[in-house]
């Protein structure tokens, strides 16, 4: 997708989305729909901004829906296994190694889009930069 030359502001502003999903991290840690729910307004809030900062909101977005839904999953198995009748095995282990995994990437993906996008310079994530295509129209 070509992107036309931004300014300051747009850049900005885009480089803010990324990076209040990382101060969300803090806050949201134990309840993975806070960070999904802050990101949910950055993008809404957002709307009616550049070409450029719709599309790195939908893309923060996508993503922080897909490990949103990820860690819930984590965390409702490790309720069950604690107050529940499920028990510790291989399987619950390998999951949370999968979340970790991916919580780092997302959070180390994050991190550059912000540092990319406050440069004004394009980053397409691997899977979700080409659905933000489908889905953002210029």
């Amino acid at each position: 997708m070509d992107f036309v030359e931004t300014n300051e502001y747009e850049r900005e502003r885009a480089s803010n989305i990324y990076l209040m999903s990382l101060a969300i991290v803090i806050v949201g840690l134990p309840f993975p729909i806070i960070n999904f729910l802050a990101t949910f307004f950055m993008y809404l809030s957002n709307r009616t901004g550049s070409y450029f900062i719709r599309w790195h909101s939908l893309q923060a977005l996508l993503s922080q829906a897909v490990v949103a839904l990820l860690n819930a999953w984590g965390i409702v198995w490790t309720v069950s296994i604690i107050f529940g009748s499920e028990s510790l095995s291989n399987a619950y282990i390998a999951y949370l190694i999968t979340i970790a995994i991916f919580n780092l990437a997302e959070l180390a993906g994050t991190i550059y889009a912000a540092i990319q996008t406050r440069k004004g310079n394009h980053v397409d994530f691997w899977f979700f930069g080409p659905l933000t295509d489908l889905i953002c129209k210029n």
